[in-house]
C-alpha cells in the first residue's frame, strides 16, 4: 500500500472496486435534465442534498426551472424559493449568474467546446468555483473531470494517499493521471466517495463499519 501522500493507480482502483462491490452503482447525478443537474451543483454548496431537492421542487412547482425563467425571475422571489438550500440570497445571485452563462453560450452549444475551454468559461462565472464547475462538467456534460470535495480529502488523507493540504488542482490532476480519462469511472467513484463518507468515514468515523479500513492509516492509530 502506498502511503505518505503518494497516489498510485493500484490503490485507487482497489478502493474503487471495494466501494462499488459494497454499495453498488449510485446512479448519480439526480436530475431529469442537464440544466437541473447544473442547478443542483450550485445549490448543493454548503448544504445536504435533501435540502437541494426541496429547493429544486420549489422551482418546479413555480414553473421556473429553466435558464430563461430564472434569469427573468425577481431575485427576492427566487431567493425565497431557494430558502431550503440555505444561503439562499447568495445562491440566488449565483444561480442567476449561471443562467446568464447558459443563455449566452447555449446549453447544447457548450458540448462543442473542449473540456478545458468549457471549464475556463465556467470558472469565469461569478460564484462558480472549481468543485461546482467540475460537478457541472462531469455530470451535466459527461466530461472526464474528477471532482475533488471535502469527502475526498477526508477519506484519502486518512488512508494516507494524500496529505489533505494539496491544492484543488493538484489533487484533481493526480486522480485523473492515475485513473485515466473516464467520465463513467469518475462519476461512479465520486458518488461512492460521498456515500462512504456519509455512512462510515464521517467526521467522527465509524471504523467498525468501514470496508476499506485495512487500507486506512487513521483506523490503525
Amino acid at each position: 500500500m502506498t502511503v505518505n501522500g503518494s497516489l498510485a493507480e493500484a490503490d485507487l482502483r482497489n478502493i474503487y472496486d471495494r466501494l462499488l462491490a459494497e454499495y453498488g452503482p449510485q446512479q448519480w447525478w439526480p436530475g431529469e435534465t442537464s440544466f437541473e443537474v447544473m442547478v443542483g451543483a450550485v445549490l448543493t454548496q454548503n448544504t445536504a442534498w435533501p435540502n437541494v431537492e426541496r429547493a429544486i421542487q420549489n422551482l418546479k412547482q413555480a414553473g421556473i426551472l429553466s435558464p430563461q425563467a430564472i434569469d427573468h425571475s425577481p431575485q427576492t422571489a427566487l431567493a425565497d424559493l431557494l430558502r431550503p438550500s440555505g444561503y439562499f440570497n447568495v445562491k440566488a445571485v449565483r444561480l442567476k449568474n449561471l443562467c446568464k452563462w447558459v443563455l449566452e453560450l447555449g446549453l447544447e452549444e457548450g458540448r462543442d467546446l473542449s473540456t478545458d475551454s468549457l471549464r475556463s468559461t465556467l470558472l469565469a462565472v461569478n460564484g462558480i468555483g472549481p468543485e461546482t464547475a467540475d460537478d457541472i462538467l462531469l455530470y451535466a456534460y459527461d466530461r472526464p473531470v474528477f471532482v475533488i470535495d471535502a469527502y475526498t480529502r477526508r477519506i484519502f488523507s486518512r488512508i494516507g494517499l494524500v496529505s489533505g493540504n494539496e491544492s484543488y488542482e493538484t489533487l484533481r490532476a493526480q486522480f485523473e493521471r492515475e485513473l485515466g480519462a473516464s467520465a463513467a469511472i469518475y462519476n461512479e467513484y465520486h458518488a461512492l466517495i460521498v456515500y462512504h463518507a456519509k455512512y462510515a468515514c464521517r467526521v467522527k468515523p465509524r471504523c467498525d463499519q468501514c470496508i476499506i479500513k485495512l487500507h486506512c492509516q487513521f483506523s490503525k492509530k
